[in-house]
């Protein structure tokens, strides 16, 4: 397996009291499988994302990545996973303003000392259809360009893992269902695993598995059409 949680619980500590959003989360995601979150607002889809990522460790359980247990690693070595078999997509693109679209895509190789990372990047955005704004910065991209190049970002390395927290949820219908699309192709043309957190019905019975978060737990959803 790629991907093992295994009876996660998150426990955030407030002025009002201790409060639980996760309760003991199960998931196992196999290469190439593509598994959608749903849930309410609120229910700690992103939280669960996080504590996936390795941003966050949980407060009970364990998340394995590629059978390693996230917790035992050091800051550094869980850096050096993240770049080499992660990519994350989060809704709001998090690209870096001074940067240009190049920059930013070369950026996970360059962390990591890759030889060509600007070619392999040039690659990455030619394969998101954004040759041509190589030269460009955020500021000058639509959304939908800006969430184009966060997807060339996140998949340059070649992850095992892509991990989308609501990737076309600040997009337009139409803007958003061409990022979708492209997304899903990329992932099965490399035969990434791919964990999806959103709201969407449509985007969520793309995938292979559906799972549903509610009570702090995950449950089967409905089967992907």
């Amino acid at each position: 397996m790629i991907l093992e949680a295994a009876d996660v619980h998150k426990r955030f500590d407030t002025p009002g009291g201790p409060i639980d959003v996760l309760r003991g989360v199960d998931l196992a995601v196999a290469a190439g499988e593509t598994v959608a979150v749903v849930g309410e607002s609120g229910s700690g889809k992103s939280t669960l994302l996080s504590l996936l990522a390795g941003l966050d460790a949980p407060s009970r359980g364990a998340v394995r990545i590629e059978g390693r247990d996230l917790a035992a690693l050091g800051e550094s070595e869980l850096a050096a996973l993240r770049g080499r078999s992660m990519g994350i997509v989060f809704q709001q693109f998090h690209l870096m303003g001074g940067l240009t679209a190049l920059e930013n895509v070369s950026l996970p190789l360059e962390l990591q000392d890759v030889g060509g990372a600007e070619s392999r990047a040039r690659d990455a955005l030619a394969q998101v259809g954004l040759a041509d704004r190589a030269t460009h910065l955020p500021s000058r991209l639509s959304g939908g360009e800006c969430q184009r190049v966060a997807l060339a970002r996140a998949l340059v390395v070649e992850p095992a893992l892509l991990l989308a927290d609501e990737p076309s949820g600040s997009l337009d219908e139409k803007t958003g269902d061409a990022v979708n699309a492209l997304l899903f192709d990329l992932v099965a043309r490399r035969s990434t695993a791919l964990v999806l957190v959103t709201h969407s019905d449509r985007l969520s019975a793309a995938c292979d598995r559906r799972l549903r978060l509610t009570g702090g737990r995950l449950v089967e959803g409905d089967a992907a059409c």
